[in-house]
């Protein structure tokens, strides 16, 4: 009996540490879109002798792109909370 409760404890332990991986890896992806975004922006303006505009629309983007990513992260780590507002939403 004390075999399955600490097989379920591992799992859950698993399960836990995976979720929190994710978020990490989610997060570090949002800020490198941003970034990258203003980077290629810094180098437009750079190429194209234009003062900020393709920094700040690298910033638009890139921001755009981070936001994105961490709602999808959102969703795929609580896939109930979503489905929930959803019925919400349509009540």
């Amino acid at each position: 009996m004390t075999d399955r409760s600490s097989d379920e404890e591992g799992a859950a332990r698993q399960r836990t540490a995976r979720r929190q991986g994710l978020a990490y890896q989610g997060a570090f992806e949002a800020v490198i879109a941003i970034l990258i975004a203003m980077g290629i922006g810094l180098w437009a303006d750079r190429h194209f002798d234009t003062s900020p505009r393709y920094l700040l629309i690298g910033t638009v983007v890139g921001f755009t792109s981070f936001v994105l990513r961490l709602v999808r992260l959102g969703r795929r780590l609580h896939p109930d909370a979503s489905a929930e507002s959803e019925q919400d939403e349509q009540r």
